[in-house]
């Protein structure tokens, strides 16, 4: 599984003119499923996800989880993290798991997330969304958990 994370003072989705899913302080969360995905990819990338340190203590320094800091989470599917743009113009998609997969894992992303705690709003698979992000920071962090530490 990749993600994108966008730390951002606000987050928000909008499909066809109305508003699917809306935070304000946290993360903004880019979710793509791979074809060799299984749950214990999904539980590697929640479980970073929610301990990793990225947000600021009094002093300034990465110090505080989204567990600490009670960060909001806007998840919103993204297959084209699994864009293979090694050969001509156009990408290749076919790392991407199949809707069929990758739906399911997406709302078991978020059940996870959801059983931490956490306030989860999302966006809608496999529709055109507008997201809005107002990163703060700006910090952005990249995971992939075939290169995560297990």
């Amino acid at each position: 599984m990749r993600a994108i994370l966008q730390r951002v003072t606000k987050g928000k989705v909008t499909i066809s003119g109305r508003v699917t899913g809306e935070i304000n302080a946290g993360l903004v969360i880019l979710l793509g499923v791979g074809t060799d995905d299984t749950e214990a990819d999904l539980e590697l990338l929640v479980n970073k996800i929610v301990n990793l340190r990225i947000f600021a203590d009094a002093e300034g320094k990465f110090n505080l989880s989204a567990l600490d800091v009670q960060a909001e989470m806007l998840v919103v599917s993204q297959f084209t993290l699994y864009a293979d743009c090694r050969k001509g113009r156009r990408p290749s998609f076919t790392d991407a798991a199949r809707p069929e997969i990758a739906a399911p894992m997406c709302d078991r992303f978020v059940e996870k997330l959801r059983a931490l705690g956490c306030k989860v709003e999302t966006g809608e698979f496999g529709a055109d969304m507008l997201v809005e992000i107002h990163n703060s920071g700006p910090v952005t962090i990249w995971l992939d958990t075939a290169t995560l530490a297990r």
